[in-house]
């Protein structure tokens, strides 16, 4: 038998950051985000060899291990391993040889949510193979368990459930780890009319998202009020921008994006650098109305907000920019996952 899953990548419109702790503790968080058609993909394959391959190509992992109950997380697909090791020991499941393969269709640290995505799907994978009474709040809760709490790794919440729900989503982060997402069903003459004004550029250098939002974090815990007032501000872009969004009001959406992103700014040093700003000004100058890195900052994709009249002045001058313009349109449906049976049992 063979599993497939996959998982729609996001972006992040706004609130981003938000959702962290302990800003999301403290005071709350809420983020607007939408999903597009990249995805995170994995298969399962069952195997009789007593052996567990792995082939993840987003991290470049390509190893064979004994068919143990709890893989050893040292630096090598953790991914993988840290959402084996809990499905296993959590639902208390015997041992099988397997081969996985995953891949993403856009580089870690894109700031689209690779990471958290790919968690998703691989979850996804293993509810659909044992049949895991998992729902997507509750696959979005593992996934974030695994990521941040097993392997320690940096980050929010809002990948997970962006991942798992897809679509357009409000969420609301609150204490105690409690996640509310809101799903909007957006008119759609409103998602063209988006489609149409926006332009996603990848700038070609991927970035580790931990030590921007570790700054983050120790700007909230140390009272840094400066950051703290331009993370309010930014939480309560998400409220606004969504109500511009249902209204169909792209002018209202691209000024709150560039205020959002001047108030980013201000919450770690290393968001924007001159390569990034060096973008930003020929984007503008070509038309573009506001634009705003995707994620935590530092690289990866920005987002800019154009009139589509001038939408292709704006790609022809990011065209002669190192890295790249990516066609996308915004999807509805969140991971899910499906079986091949197939007649070869001797799989290897």
């Amino acid at each position: 038998m063979i599993i497939r899953s996959k998982a729609p990548l996001r972006l992040g419109l706004a609130g981003g950051g938000s959702d962290v702790s302990p800003y999301s503790d403290l005071y709350g968080g809420i983020v607007l985000n939408a999903t597009i058609n990249l995805y995170a993909y994995c298969t399962i394959e069952e195997t009789f060899d007593g052996e567990i391959t792995i082939r993840s190509y987003d991290s470049g992992c390509f190893e064979t291990y004994p068919a143990t109950a709890e893989l050893e997380i040292d630096g090598k697909a953790s991914l993988i391993k840290g959402v084996y090791n809990r499905i296993i020991r959590d639902f208390r499941l015997s041992t099988h040889g397997f081969r996985i393969t995953t891949y993403n269709d856009a580089p870690a640290g894109s700031g689209l949510g690779t990471s958290s995505t790919m968690v998703v799907c691989i979850l996804k994978a293993f509810v659909e193979w044992f049949r895991l009474p998992l729902g997507d709040y509750e696959i979005s809760r593992l996934a974030y368990e695994i990521e941040r709490l097993d392997l320690n790794l940096s980050g929010g919440k809002q990948d997970q459930y962006a991942a798992a729900f897809g679509g357009f989503n409000y969420m609301e982060f609150l204490r105690n780890d409690l996640v509310i997402v809101n799903p909007l069903k957006i008119k759609r003459w409103i998602v063209d009319e988006l489609e149409a004004s926006m332009v996603l550029f990848f700038t070609g250098a991927s970035r580790s998202s931990a030590a921007i939002i570790d700054e983050q974090r120790k700007n909230t815990s140390s009272g840094n009020q400066a950051a703290i007032e331009a993370m309010h501000r930014i939480k309560q872009s998400a409220a606004d921008m969504k109500l511009a969004l249902i209204n169909g009001d792209m002018n209202e959406f691209a000024r709150i994006l560039g205020s959002a992103w001047e108030d980013k700014k201000k919450m770690a040093g290393s968001i924007t650098n001159p390569s990034i700003q060096k973008i930003f000004d020929v984007a503008l100058a070509a038309g573009a109305k506001a634009g705003k890195v995707s994620g935590a900052g530092g690289g990866g994709f920005i987002m800019f907000v154009v009139d589509p009249a001038r939408k292709q002045d704006v790609i022809n001058a990011l065209g002669r920019q190192e890295g790249y313009v990516m066609p996308f349109q915004f999807t509805d449906g969140g991971a899910h996952g499906w079986k091949i049976y197939d007649n070869d049992k001797n799989r290897k």
